[in-house]
């Protein structure tokens, strides 16, 4: 039999009330479909765990989202998950979800997956290639010791977000307000996407 958390229903009641019926539903429908789902904060977010990962949801400032722990195998690849983390795309209402009946055939998978024992697989792919550091970017970096070592300090893929937020920037403007931005988070010990780390 599957058990309800109380940090998860702490965790709704504290988010913006246009994401509490989602999370509320998105919880409903799960349970609905897998009764023996076990809930948990993993990521200071609630997750569902069916014989190991399953599933989890969160909420941030303007939209809420859902995934599938194996949603390659689960969700057919639509673009949607593209525009934020989770298997349905940034959810801002009820209207958002899919229906009761296909969200409960894609828990009925992501059951069946965990049953057999089936693992997501490897994405595969050519390397990235390295991006340079923007000499302007270098030289902030340079007057600031906390924000060089964190910068040292992060793994390669953290060291990319930034690496490319500068690159993007079209204009000098723009350049110059992400480095002054990029240096002052690094310098709190920040990746360039923390906000979505912790709600």
């Amino acid at each position: 039999m599957g058990t309800r958390d109380k940090r998860v229903d702490a965790y709704i009641a504290s988010r913006a009330p246009f994401a509490q019926p989602i999370l509320r539903q998105l919880r409903e429908l799960v349970h609905e479909a897998c009764p023996d789902a076990v809930e948990t904060i993993k990521w200071s977010h609630p997750q569902f765990e069916y014989k190991g990962p399953f599933c989890g949801m969160a909420a941030f400032k303007e939209h809420a989202a859902f995934g599938f722990w194996k949603h390659d195998l689960v969700v057919a690849d639509d673009g949607k998950a593209r525009e934020a983390m989770g298997s349905f795309g940034c959810l801002r209402t009820l209207d958002d979800l899919p229906s009761k009946k296909a969200f409960g055939g894609y828990v009925r998978k992501a059951m069946k997956l965990n049953d057999e024992g089936i693992k997501s697989p490897r994405r595969t792919g050519a390397p990235k290639k390295p991006i340079p550091m923007h000499a302007e970017l270098k030289a902030a970096l340079g007057k600031s010791r906390k924000a060089r070592a964190t910068f040292d300090a992060f793994p390669p893929s953290a060291r990319r977000e930034y690496l490319e937020w500068v690159a993007e920037a079209k204009g000098e403007d723009t350049r110059a307000r992400r480095i002054a931005q990029a240096v002052e988070w690094m310098a709190e010990g920040k990746r360039r996407n923390w906000k979505y780390e912790k709600c």
